[in-house]
This record gives structure tokens, C-alpha cells and sequence, in this order.
């Protein structure tokens, strides 16, 4: 009977520690997941500023350049995009242009025309091969001549660099930094192009933040980098609008984020003076807003504190 029970007893406690040893190893394993799930959300959100670039996002496309190395250039579509033999459009990497309907649309155009139209160009791909829209992102070169570089070295296009396709980052910077200094080029010269309106389309009016308003300089919002640390008016098209975790609006202008060129940001402290849902109310407007120019994760932005900052297109 002694030794039933012996064995009994040891039964139970195998049985026991068992049990534990299965409970201890779930709750370890679900731990582990958790972890690795919370980690495995590519983008986070941070305080101030959307998604924070430095963390990739992952693949959502398998589209592929197939556009090849050596190839003509058949069609200019503005200062830093083309289309090459074959059909592909390509982005230029590392510079921005104005887009169509701001000053310096047409000289940027019209020189890199001059510049590759029609002649064969070599296409160097940095680390990313397409963008979102399935351009092919490309360094483009005539010969030796990087048509990037020059761009910006002539005052036609700005540097613009996103993680990781920083290349040539050096050299485009330092080449805006002489343009700027010697205000070289429609986009750093005192003169700017006057636009012409097209026949039947009325140009914007604005009531209260202009110059003879407010005795601030008027900027483009693509042009407001030459601007941090100044109080001006920058005016610009807002083409989506966003809303943090922490209930922080970004207002991106021209592109879609991360290409925006420029950033409104309202915090959450603020929100009760604007229009409800300003993300989606201010989206799609032409709008001008006023304020002192910062710089944020190497953009510019000016915050909102107070609607009279900013004044809706009529």
C-alpha cells in the first residue's frame, strides 16, 4: 500500500510540473509575440511628425524598373521627371521642380529639354527602384554630366533627398548652397517669372495676408527651405491632410507625404479654434499661411496657432 501511494505521489507531482512547465512555456512564447508584433509595425507614429522614415516600410509593391541603363530620352514632363524609350517615367532622384503653375515650371522644363531631349542618357539607380506612383527613381546622366546636379547648380530645381537614396547628397547640397548665395537661378534670383494666367481662369485673391497687409514676404511653399527662421507668408496647395495618434494635424503641400515640400502642423491644444476635422476640410485648397518658418526631420513647417494664420484662396 506504502509504495502505491509513494508512486501515487510521484505521479501527481510529475503531473504537476508538467502542467506548469506547458503554462510557464505559453506564457514566455506569448510574451515573445507580443514583443515581436508590436516591433514588426515597420512605421511608428512619433509625437511630432508622421511616420518616422528612418524605419523602412515594407514592400508593398513588386512592380520593377525595367527601363534600361543606356537609353533616349523621348519626353520632358517637367523639370525633374521624363519619359525614356519604351514608355518608362522616370523621376529624377535627389532634386524637386516646381510643378506646372508655379514660377519656375518653365525654365526648369525648358533647360532640361535642352540639356537630354532626344539624346541618350544613362540611368543610375541609387536604392530604391520605383516610387509609389511605379516611376523609375534614377540619377541621370549625359555623358559624365549629372543633369541632377546641374539643375540645381543653375537655380532650376532644389535638393531634395529621402532615406536611403542619398548618393550624390553632397554634392547636390553643396551645389544649392552656391546657388542660394549667389542667388543664381529662377529659384534663388530677387526677380521671379511672372505666371500667366490662362484665358477664363481667375487668378487667386487673397484679403488679408499679403504684403501690403502684413509687410511680410510672399514665398512659394516649394521655396520656403531659404526662408527658416523668418516670419513670412508662404502660400501653396494643401494636397492631404493628416491626423496623429496623438490627435497632431499635418497639413503637406504640393505632394502627398513623405514628397510634400512643406508642413502645416496643428497640435491637439490648438485644434478647438480651427474648423472641425482640418485635415480634411483644408484638403485640396490653395491656401496662405502665415507664420515663422522651422525646420522639422529636414523639412520646412510653420505651426498653426490660430486660424488668422491661414487664409483660404477666393
Amino acid at each position: 500500500m506504502a509504495n502505491f501511494l509513494e508512486k501515487n505521489n510521484r505521479f501527481d507531482k510529475l503531473t504537476i510540473g508538467i502542467v506548469l512547465a506547458i503554462i510557464i512555456g505559453a506564457l514566455i512564447i506569448g510574451v515573445m509575440v507580443y514583443f515581436a508584433l508590436k516591433n514588426s509595425t515597420g512605421n511608428q507614429v512619433k509625437e511630432h511628425g508622421q511616420i518616422d522614415v528612418s524605419v523602412p516600410a515594407p514592400a508593398t509593391s513588386t512592380v520593377q524598373c525595367l527601363a534600361p541603363e543606356e537609353v533616349l530620352a523621348t519626353k520632358i514632363i517637367d523639370g525633374d521627371t521624363i519619359i525614356v524609350e519604351g514608355g518608362f517615367n522616370v523621376r529624377l532622384l535627389g532634386i524637386d521642380a516646381d510643378e506646372r503653375g508655379y514660377p519656375c515650371y518653365e525654365g526648369a522644363s525648358k533647360r532640361l529639354e535642352e540639356l537630354i531631349l532626344n539624346k541618350k542618357v544613362r540611368l543610375e539607380r541609387d536604392i530604391t527602384d520605383v516610387d509609389q506612383y511605379q516611376r523609375c527613381l534614377r540619377h541621370v546622366f549625359l555623358d559624365k554630366q549629372n543633369i541632377d546636379l546641374e539643375l540645381v547648380k543653375e537655380g532650376l530645381a532644389i535638393a531634395r533627398f529621402y532615406e536611403p537614396d542619398v548618393k550624390y547628397k553632397d554634392e547636390i547640397v553643396s551645389a544649392e548652397k552656391t546657388a542660394v548665395e549667389k542667388k543664381v537661378g529662377c529659384k534663388w534670383s530677387d526677380s521671379k517669372p511672372v505666371i500667366q494666367e490662362e484665358e477664363g481662369k481667375i487668378s487667386f485673391q487673397w484679403e488679408k495676408l499679403t504684403t501690403q497687409a502684413t509687410g511680410l514676404k510672399v514665398v512659394g511653399v516649394c521655396n520656403a527651405t531659404g526662408e527658416i527662421g523668418k516670419e513670412v507668408i508662404v502660400e501653396g496647395k494643401i494636397v492631404d491632410g493628416y491626423k496623429s495618434k496623438t490627435n497632431t494635424v499635418f497639413l503637406n503641400f504640393e505632394k502627398p507625404y513623405p514628397n510634400h515640400c512643406f508642413t502645416s502642423v496643428i497640435f491637439s491644444s490648438d485644434q478647438y479654434k480651427f474648423v472641425q476635422s482640418p485635415e480634411s476640410y483644408y484638403s485640396g485648397k490653395t491656401v496662405r499661411i502665415k507664420g515663422k518658418i522651422q525646420e522639422y526631420q529636414g523639412k520646412p513647417e510653420i505651426i498653426l496657432k490660430d486660424p488668422s494664420q491661414i487664409e483660404i484662396e477666393e
